[in-house]
């Protein structure tokens, strides 16, 4: 593979949610282009096996890699959880995730003790918890697992009154605990930002790992000086492996603006 500063970032994800990830690189890293790459033929990850979601990643992964793409971002944090290392293992590339970059952003603001909420796959992996004691073993961390906001996410009701019961049910195990910040460990959640916020209390730092992903996407391409010289318009291409009825308009909200390049792969 050729790679140069003029290569894409190339960002996947079980399905749609990772259009968050690249909605923040977008506003953080303007000139850079990038290769979306969702499996939405698949989805969902979070009820298949370990060995089935390992599998289908680095499938993924390597798919990417064969795009030249200059890093990776794994914008899933089910694929995070379970299939990280095997992609680092096999890329020549960096790789980043959104469990690392949330645990690190998380253990910078908590002084009392860190709350995550994701779907019920990535917080019986563990993950997020593993992350943050590493980095801060005096560190308490209470996982919920929220079944229920990715398809209210999905169904458009950010700010519904279903969606703030809801969340008032998921956080009260958090909320009495001793807790400063609270990590949105799904790339859906973000869009219930400001409804998540409102419950969980001004005391309360909401970790979006969409946006701390993106700013250690721009440390690392600094690092490598591996920033995009170009200065027109960049192109961002999506790539699917499937094209549900709602994917359009569910995707168009979650990136905030219209697909232009989407192509469809069949495996």
């Amino acid at each position: 593979m050729t790679v140069s500063a003029r290569s894409p970032i190339g960002v996947f994800d079980s399905g749609i949610g990772g259009l968050t990830v690249v909605r923040a690189l977008m506003e953080r890293l303007p000139f850079e282009d990038i290769v979306y790459f969702g499996d939405t033929a698949r989805v969902p990850y979070g009820v298949k096996s370990v060995d089935t979601i390992r599998s289908f990643t680095t499938q993924i992964a390597d798919y990417l890699l064969e795009r030249d793409v200059k890093l990776l971002i794994i914008a899933c944090n089910t694929m995070a959880a379970v299939a990280g290392e095997a992609v680092r293992a096999r890329s020549p590339v960096p790789v980043l995730d959104v469990i690392d970059a949330g645990a690190r952003a998380a253990v910078e603001i908590s002084r009392k003790g860190i709350g995550v909420i994701g779907t019920p796959t990535t917080v019986n992996s563990n993950a997020y918890a593993r992350n943050i004691h590493a980095l801060n073993p005096d560190l308490r961390v209470y996982s919920q697992a929220c079944p229920l906001f990715v398809p209210l996410v999905e169904e458009g009701w950010l700010d519904h009154e279903v969606t703030r019961l809801t969340a008032r049910e998921y956080l009260k195990p958090a909320l009495v605990e001793q807790i400063d910040a609270l990590v949105l460990g799904c790339t859906h959640y973000p869009l219930l930002k400001p409804l998540l916020q409102e419950v969980a209390g001004p005391g309360i730092r909401l970790v979006d790992s969409a946006i701390t992903i993106a700013e250690q996407t721009a440390r690392v391409l600094s690092e490598m000086e591996m920033h995009n010289p170009q200065r027109q318009e960049p192109r961002y291409d999506y790539v699917v492996t499937d094209i549900p009825l709602r994917f359009q308009t569910i995707g168009s909200r979650f990136l905030g603006r219209e697909f232009k390049h989407l192509e469809q792969v069949r495996w």
